[in-house]
């Protein structure tokens, strides 16, 4: 069965993607739909997790998400937060992003090359404060892990939500495949469509998590990125249909 349509779950990309790049190329049609999306929670449900904002004196932060969920509930819960605060950051793209809440210069800040577990240097650096760590329902194990090996007085608060969209609106069988990039995505698939059955439609999944979020729900997973050969996910996929549509 040729590929004539796909469906990326995720929000449309901007006119230089390689994915229209395909489209194009190939002479099939791509749309783009979150599955999922981001909720915060409000101040009362964070005061149901037993935190206090008043009482930390560092925040690490692991993503944009949480920066700006963090001060929107800083606001909401009228805390204003001192200059003296540390920040902690997992990368410096998310350091820099600190600028759309606070004045940068004369500031405690610090990041990592990417990785979580680049900051343990940065942890043994400063080891007296008392962390907050803001984060979504999914954390990923690494960061508790490496986090209790530092012996730091740290505290998650979960500030937002990945929930599922509402897809009602698409027919899923109008499309020969469907992208994910994460467990989450996969989930939605199942919230929206409970009687969708696989059959023809070929799966594409980015990640290994994803790749057993996909099996679990019994979908067979028909192209994998990233691997040597296709470290992109459009890699993947072009690679796919030049061998399936010849």
């Amino acid at each position: 069965m040729k590929i004539k349509s796909i469906l990326v779950s995720q929000p449309a990309p901007n006119e230089s993607s390689p994915y229209l790049e395909i489209a194009k190329k190939e002479k099939i049609k791509i749309d783009f739909r979150p599955f999922i999306h981001v909720e915060g929670v409000d101040a009362k449900e964070l005061r149901t997790q037993k935190i206090d904002l008043t009482q930390y004196t560092g925040v690490i932060f692991t993503s944009k998400n949480a920066i700006d969920h963090y001060f929107r509930l800083a606001e909401e819960m009228r805390f204003t937060v001192p200059d003296s605060m540390r920040y902690i950051c997992q990368s410096e793209a998310i350091a820099n992003y600190l600028q759309k809440h606070i004045v940068y210069r004369k500031r405690k800040i610090s990041f990592g090359e990417k990785n979580f577990s680049d900051l343990a240097a940065l942890f043994k650096k400063h080891p007296s404060e008392k962390y907050l760590l803001p984060s979504s329902d999914v954390l990923t194990p690494e960061i508790p892990k490496v986090l209790d090996a530092t012996n730091l007085d740290w505290t998650r608060a979960i500030m937002y939500k990945t929930v599922a969209s509402d897809l009602t609106d698409i027919n899923i069988k109008d499309y020969d495949m469907l992208v994910f990039f994460s467990h989450q995505g996969i989930k939605s698939l199942g919230i929206n469509f409970p009687d969708f059955k696989q059959e023809d439609t070929k799966i594409a999944v980015f990640g290994t998590t994803t790749q057993a979020a996909a099996e679990e729900a019994g979908l067979t997973v028909n192209v994998m990125a990233p691997t040597k050969e296709t470290p992109s996910m459009t890699m993947a996929i072009e690679k796919y249909i030049k061998s399936i549509n010849k």
